[in-house]
């Protein structure tokens, strides 16, 4: 994403508009988020290195924090520490019991620690990752728990020269988007027979990039033993009725082009606001927007454990916004309860008859 707009331009309408969120701010200017980012560069932003690996060697030093991963429709935050960290250089993973991640390195290209006051006079701390077109793909905030001479130390050790205030930003070609949309493209029985012989829910993501189909096109046409389509409200429905069984561990993941972020555990406070409908927990926090949920699916993958069931939902391009599990551990079967659950959900042939 370019603009025309200057640095000066963009502070500018950021001081004449307080309130206006940092993204909602980026879309109003036609700019990236990093560039809003980047004209703070020198006065409260400094750019730092974007490896994760540098990340995760210092995060157990932060204390409690809050995560955030988030797409255009789902917002994720996690409360809770840096811990059983794996750091790789196509993959990294965070095993903590609140901040749960899989992060794909490659794809974290400009990063910012950013310091601001608020109206309080409170100091607000951050570290901010974008990938190559300037999309947020992660960030840390710091909170009245959390460690900040690690944050200062932190930020001394991998500040760059660099202060410039614009940054060079470029679109990004999908992994997949060489796979086959249309469901004519797709030979059904060799996508059943594959699927068929999963045996962990690990090997779907394989499965899809051997065959190169797109994960929505595959779900599509599977046949209906395998997935079939839920009414477009099925995800609320599923956070309120996971909600009425407060020991009903659930997973919910929200992913990016550069990182997918886990809860596993209950939910309990629900709250709708307008297209919004939120978690509200104490060491979770998730915001959903439903008016840009296009299809949702319920997915039936087999393993070696009996199949596990999943509901997916999708905007209109395709993407993925949100997915649900319920919590299991390897070596053993999905709960009843959760399954039970889910194919409790109304279809969207139900729905959309009625």
């Amino acid at each position: 994403m370019s603009t025309t707009k200057t640095p000066e331009e963009i502070r500018a309408f950021r001081r004449d508009n307080p309130k206006m969120r940092e993204r909602d701010i980026a879309a109003t200017l036609g700019i990236s988020e990093a560039a809003l980012v980047a004209a703070e560069t020198g006065l409260t932003a400094t750019r730092i290195s974007p490896a994760p690996d540098d990340l995760l060697a210092h995060a157990e030093g932060f204390g409690e924090i809050m995560a955030l991963s988030r797409n255009e429709s789902a917002v994720h935050e996690k409360i809770g520490v840096f811990e059983n960290i794996k750091s790789g250089k196509k993959s990294a993973i965070v095993l903590g019991e609140n901040i749960d991640l899989r992060i794909f390195p490659s794809r974290w290209t400009h990063a910012f620690a950013v310091t601001k006051t608020d109206a309080d006079g409170n100091e607000k701390l951050s570290l901010q990752y974008f990938d190559a077109s300037g999309t947020a793909v992660f960030k840390v905030h710091w909170r009245p728990k959390s460690n900040v001479e690690a944050y200062h130390r932190f930020v001394e050790t991998f500040k760059l020269d660099d202060t410039s205030q614009t940054i060079e930003t470029r679109e990004i070609t999908a992994h997949d988007a060489d796979h086959a949309r249309d469901p004519q493209a797709v030979d059904v029985e060799l996508l059943r027979d594959r699927w068929t012989a999963l045996t962990d829910t690990h090997q779907f993501f394989g499965m899809l990039n051997d065959l190169k189909v797109h994960r929505q096109t595959a779900i599509s046409t599977v046949g209906d033993d395998y997935a079939f389509r839920l009414a477009d409200d099925a995800a609320a429905t599923l956070l309120h009725k996971a909600s009425e069984n407060a020991e009903l561990p659930i997973m919910v993941f929200v992913n990016n082009n550069g990182i997918v972020q886990i809860h596993s555990g209950p939910v309990k406070k629900i709250v709708e606001m307008g297209p919004w409908i939120n978690v509200m927990d104490p060491t979770f926090h998730l915001h959903l927007r439903r008016d840009q949920i296009a299809e949702t699916w319920l997915v039936r993958k087999p393993t070696s454990d009996g199949h596990v069931t999943s509901v997916e939902a999708f905007n209109a391009a395709g993407e993925m916004i949100i997915q649900f599990f319920g919590k299991r551990l390897e070596g053993y079967a999905e709960r009843p309860v959760w399954r039970e659950l889910a194919e409790s959900l109304p279809r969207h042939s139900e729905t959309a008859a009625a």
